[in-house]
């Protein structure tokens, strides 16, 4: 199944492995969002097309957030991308909004995230289902050949007003993971680096399929450059490590969005 970043999708010989459970850790600025942004746009304009062989063009784009706005998402993208056609484009993306699950417990004031009377935001609360029960309903709900970004995992690991929070978020993308198998879905799970102990950070990456490593580093001129690493990636990791294909340069544009260098970076 395609990325949708173009400078990326031939070197790995069409895309990503259909099923995969990739998590996009990054550090702050470094191009995970990018990432993702980069291939929603893209892969809206593949949709309608014919696929490659051996390839398989996703049906459908579900994006599902727990703190932010569909709005502020498609404001963003569309503010990243100079495309004609990119707002009517972008509406056939279907989103997910679980920010009254998220806040409902917390100290934020309903009439932040909830447009709904007082009444029945007592009403929902009082028979109030679990934030990952409605997350596994988004996914049961998912549409075969797929793709779903999840924004972001660091938003609902950071909670400690969940009870067995930990217990419960692992448990769910263990369960993903094989229900990506099942479904050719292919699953972004957005999650920034250092907000999370390293020892929570290696287990989601453990679960995961791929973990995709989103750096700044310095180059000979001190300039800071983002960089992009296949920490892992099941099943493609000794194609990658024989094409000496772990490391790559990255470029965002306003005209190509997230770009790999063609050049290859040995370690």
């Amino acid at each position: 199944m395609p990325t949708g970043i173009p400078t990326l999708d031939p070197i790995l010989n069409g895309g990503v492995p259909s099923g995969s459970l990739i998590l996009l850790l990054g550090e702050i600025g470094a191009g995970n969002y990018e990432f993702a942004y980069s291939s929603i746009v893209n892969t809206l304009g593949l949709i309608k097309g014919d696929a490659p062989p051996g390839v398989i063009i996703p049906k459908k784009i579900l994006y599902i957030t727990f703190t932010r706005l569909k709005e502020d998402v498609l404001h963003e993208i569309a503010q990243s991308f100079h495309s004609d056609g990119l707002t009517s484009a972008l509406s056939t993306v279907q989103f997910d909004d679980l920010s009254e699950f998220y806040f409902d417990r917390s100290i934020v004031p309903d009439e932040w995230y909830s447009h709904s009377d007082t009444l029945t935001r007592l009403q929902k609360r009082s028979d109030r289902e679990s934030i990952f029960l409605r997350l596994s309903t988004c996914f049961n709900t998912a549409e075969k050949d797929s793709v779903i970004i999840l924004d972001s995992i660091t938003d609902i690991a950071t909670q400690n007003t969940f009870p067995n929070l930990w217990h419960d978020l692992t448990g769910i993308f263990r369960g993903l993971q094989r229900l990506s198998k099942q479904r050719n879905i292919t699953i972004y799970l957005l999650l920034s680096k250092g907000i999370l102990g390293s020892v929570k950070e290696m287990e989601l990456a453990d679960i995961a399929d791929a973990v995709l490593l989103f750096k700044w580093e310095e180059n000979t001129s001190a300039r800071r450059q983002r960089v992009m690493y296949f920490e892992k990636f099941r099943g493609v990791m000794p194609y990658l490590e024989e094409q000496d294909l772990v490391k790559f340069a990255v470029r965002i544009s306003t005209t190509g969005g997230f770009e790999v260098r063609n050049i290859r970076v040995v370690i």
